[in-house]
């Protein structure tokens, strides 16, 4: 069994009979969904991936984990998160009060979204705008 190139999709993912259905093994003069498939338009969403994979990786060259903080030696590092994102607000917050550039506060926003879940710092974000956050920032 071959590997679809365009889609890294193994062929048993798809139903048996309606293989011949996979979007990128179409011929020319097909139609589906009223939207002709074209050659052409494989090979441009092929250079499109590419080029999507050359941003991922240098993005990966440059990313950065958060470095080891000694206040949090514990595999649980809840309380890391919690602090990093409290202390991201409390900066910009003085910062902002003295009218000083927020660029070091940068450092606790890294961190504390190396570390948390989205949807931690999602819930925290609607609760801040909402006025319900129970930190104190």
């Amino acid at each position: 069994m071959s590997i679809c190139v365009l889609c890294d999709l193994w062929p048993p993912y798809w139903p048996r009979r309606n293989a011949r259905l996979h979007p990128h093994r179409l011929s020319q003069s097909t139609y589906t969904a009223g939207i002709k498939v074209t050659l052409s338009s494989s090979l441009q969403l092929l250079q499109e991936v590419k080029m999507a994979e050359e941003d991922i990786q240098a993005k990966l060259q440059n990313y950065r984990t958060a470095p080891f903080d000694a206040r949090f030696p514990n595999s649980n590092q809840t309380r890391n998160c919690w602090s990093n994102y409290l202390d991201f607000y409390r900066c910009q917050k003085a910062l902002d009060a003295k009218g000083v550039d927020t660029g070091p506060c940068d450092w606790y926003k890294r961190v504390f979204t190396s570390i948390c879940p989205i949807s931690w710092v999602q819930k925290w974000n609607d609760q801040r705008e909402e006025g319900n956050f129970p930190g104190k920032i």
